[in-house]
């Protein structure tokens, strides 16, 4: 913070200003600094140790994108699994389906959490207190080490790969294997996987996709611009048995319209085709592995 502003420092090279409007809390928990802030161009902002997580201009944005193409391409999603998701935005996505039975949530942070609950309501619209909702306040390793049940859907809405951060582990073939294993034979597991425009090494998108690539027999890329991460975003579904890419628009169409769901802000059967169909550069960037074909 400076004079007012939020300095969000992308890199050495590219710092982006945001002129805050009012400050709302800044804690620091167990595991991370926690800030609130109402900001002039985004909203209200969650900052955790100064990275933006979050905002009201765009949270909806990322977090459909996160959810419903891993669940529209499943007939009929009954057991989920979120990884982090402290703010509730995508315990609220998976809510929305009727078919859902049980939600279990797991995140580290129980001290985040209750900070979400309280100052996010207008994200996640209660979401916490439904029957259906089971918080868990672990590591997401060490569940998924020791939990017997089986999902139909896993999301992880994590912390970036950072090289000194403990999300890092969590983006590794030792974890997605153990994934995998936590899935039903149908099941599906979504993450996010970085910025596109970071540097190339083994926690860059193409390197995580990859590394999802060698352990699922299905592996779909897609992004989406973020406004307030001022980068295209990576996201990845990799399964057992579905490709959400070859999903008919027609199936995706009446896949919503049963579950419901023609009232999303973002994702729709138009931005579900569009989401798959990549631009050359990114076609290009990811021709060098063998593990797919990008359309």
């Amino acid at each position: 913070m400076k004079d007012n502003w939020f300095i969000d420092k992308d890199s050495r090279d590219r710092w982006v200003y945001h002129k805050i409007k009012k400050n709302i809390l800044s804690a620091m928990t167990k595991f991370q600094r926690v800030e609130f802030i109402d900001t002039y161009d985004l909203g209200r902002v969650v900052l955790l140790d100064d990275k933006i997580q979050s905002s009201d201009a765009d949270e909806f944005i990322y977090h459909e994108a996160l959810v419903h193409p891993a669940m529209v391409v499943h007939p009929d999603p009954k057991i989920v699994l979120i990884l982090g998701g402290g703010e509730g935005a995508t315990l609220r996505e998976i809510l929305r389906y009727r078919s859902v039975e049980k939600v279990v949530m797991v995140d580290i942070d129980e001290e985040f959490v209750h900070l979400c609950k309280k100052y996010l309501k207008h994200w996640h619209h209660g979401s916490f207190n439904d029957k259906r909702v089971e918080l868990v306040f672990t590591d997401a390793k060490e569940y998924i080490k020791k939990t017997r049940s089986r999902f139909d859907i896993i999301v992880a809405d994590i912390s970036d790969p950072l090289q000194e951060g403990q999300a890092r582990n969590l983006y590794t073939r030792e974890f997605y294997s153990a994934v995998k294993s936590k899935l039903l034979s149908d099941g599906l597991f979504v993450t996010h996987i970085t910025g596109v425009f970071y540097a190339s090494n083994d926690m860059s998108y193409a390197g995580i996709l990859k590394t999802l690539a060698d352990v699922f027999p299905f592996t779909d890329f897609y992004y989406e611009y973020i406004p307030s991460f001022s980068s295209l975003w990576g996201f990845a579904v990799a399964s057992l048995k579905y490709s959400p890419r070859k999903l008919s628009p027609a199936t995706v169409d009446k896949r919503l319209k049963k579950r419901k769901l023609n009232s999303l802000s973002y994702y729709d059967t138009e931005t579900h085709k569009r989401l798959f169909h990549l631009p050359k550069f990114l076609r290009k960037s990811l021709s060098k592995y063998p593990f797919s074909e990008w359309g």
